[in-house]
């Protein structure tokens, strides 16, 4: 039994907090007889849809998104909180110290990953961080070269792979071949790269609570946050919008 879900954008979104999902994260990690886990977004401008049984990956799903909030929020007449993965990653890791998980990184650039294992050595020494993949555009992208980088990962005997190769990009490439690592959790984490290794700062939670997370992203990455917060969110709450509404009619 894992958290109560609610249908939203065709997507099977979990309600629970971070205390929750690394409940969950630590069952499959530690009951070998449950089939191993994705742990995605779920946002209006990228829904999940959830892989077909045959991948042999359950989904564990969170709100990432404001406008998923408010619809988790009037289905269910409460609040949930929004669980991006640079709110969860500090949790995670910290349960992972504690319980000695095998962990692995596939994502982010040459350059950071010294500062990386530096960060995660400092704050969280009983993690033993036993890889860390740096694939091109073009290799997470090629079906040859990924799946060199799932047999791998298979050798390593590894308990959570941290997956940050691209918004939307990472949950395909899980579904895909997370099932080939071995891996007991395979994490969607975005921006947590840049998170983890300083070069960007995550919203404080007060600004979570006020709503403000896209003016908060628009002002330390404006070029990056323009066409997901600008374009993409508002083309996709209209979309969900005009959905309900027929829905309801």
């Amino acid at each position: 039994m894992g958290p109560p879900t609610v249908r939203i954008a065709g997507t099977d979104v979990h309600l629970t907090d971070a205390q929750g999902a690394c409940d969950v994260i630590a069952d499959t990690i530690h009951d070998r007889r449950l089939s191993p886990l994705a742990v995605v977004p779920a946002t209006l401008d990228h829904p999940h849809h959830e892989a077909s049984d045959a991948s042999g990956i359950r989904h564990l799903t969170l709100i990432d998104d404001g406008h998923v909030a408010a619809r988790a929020k009037r289905a269910t007449g409460a609040e949930w909180p929004r669980l991006d993965g640079g709110d969860l990653i500090g949790d995670v890791l910290t349960r992972a110290s504690a319980e000695r998980w095998r962990v692995a990184v596939v994502g982010g650039s040459p350059d950071v990953r010294e500062t990386l294992h530096r960060r995660v050595m400092a704050e969280w020494p009983g993690v033993a961080l036993i890889g860390h993949w740096t694939p091109t555009r073009e290799q997470v992208s090629s079906p040859g070269a990924s799946a060199e980088i799932a047999e791998q990962l298979r050798h390593t005997d590894t308990d959570l792979v941290i997956v940050c190769v691209g918004r939307a990009t990472q949950e395909e490439w899980i579904d895909t071949y997370g099932h080939a690592t071995g891996a007991r959790v395979l994490l969607a984490a975005d921006t947590v790269m840049d998170f983890l290794t300083g070069r960007a700062v995550h919203a404080p939670r007060w600004v979570g609570r006020a709503g403000l997370e896209k003016m908060w992203r628009l002002m330390l990455e404006p070029k990056r946050s323009a066409t997901r917060d600008l374009i993409e969110e508002p083309q996709a709450s209209l979309a969900d919008r005009r959905s309900s509404a027929h829905h309801d009619a």
